[in-house]
C-alpha cells in the first residue's frame, strides 16, 4: 500500500470539504463513535465552522483520491506548564483502511503540527471499551492521564447544552 497523502485544513476545496463530513460521519455512525449518524445541520455547517477557528486543524488523509481518514485536533492551553497544547478531538479512519498505517499518518501530522506551536503534549479521549484504538494510542506513546498513582486516572464527563 502507497502511504496517504495528508491534507491539512482541505476547506476550500468542494470535494474534500464534502469529504471531511463524509469521513467523520461514517465515525459517528459506528458504535465507537455513537452509532448515530450525524444531522443535515452538521453537515451544512461543519466546514465553515471549522474554517473559522484558527485554534482547530484538520487533517484529512487520502489515498489517491479517496477519503480514508481524518483528525480533527484543537490547540488548548496548559495551566501547569504555562504552554499550548494539542487536544485531538477526532480521528476516524474509514472501515476497510483499518491497521493500514493511516492512523499512524495522522497522528505523525498533529504531532508536527503540535511542535510547531511549541505546544507541551498531545491528549486525546478514548472509550473504555475501544481496544483497538487504545492499542495504537500506546504504541504511539499515549498513556492515561494522571496527576499522581493515588489520586488515579482523569476521566472524560460532559454537561451537554443543547435541548
Amino acid at each position: 500500500m502507497n502511504s496517504p497523502q495528508i491534507i491539512r485544513n482541505p476547506y476550500d476545496e468542494p470535494a474534500r470539504a464534502e469529504a471531511i463530513f463524509k469521513v467523520l460521519d461514517s465515525y459517528a455512525s459506528d458504535v465507537m463513535g455513537g452509532s448515530k449518524s450525524l444531522g443535515k445541520f452538521t453537515k451544512e455547517n461543519l466546514v465553515a465552522e471549522l474554517k473559522r477557528r484558527d485554534w482547530i486543524v484538520t487533517f484529512l488523509a487520502l489515498l489517491g483520491t479517496e477519503a480514508v481518514g481524518l483528525m480533527i485536533a484543537i490547540e488548548g492551553f496548559s495551566t501547569f506548564a504555562a504552554r499550548p497544547l494539542m487536544n485531538i478531538h477526532d480521528v476516524a479512519v474509514v472501515p476497510g483502511y483499518r491497521g493500514m498505517g493511516i492512523g499512524k499518518a495522522l497522528f505523525d501530522a498533529v504531532e508536527e503540527e503540535a511542535r510547531s506551536r511549541h505546544c507541551c503534549k498531545l491528549t486525546l479521549e478514548v472509550l473504555s471499551e475501544n481496544t483497538v484504538a487504545k492499542g495504537l494510542y500506546k504504541k504511539l506513546g499515549f498513556n492515561p492521564y494522571e496527576l499522581d498513582p493515588e489520586a488515579g486516572t482523569a476521566q472524560f464527563w460532559e454537561k451537554s447544552l443543547q435541548g
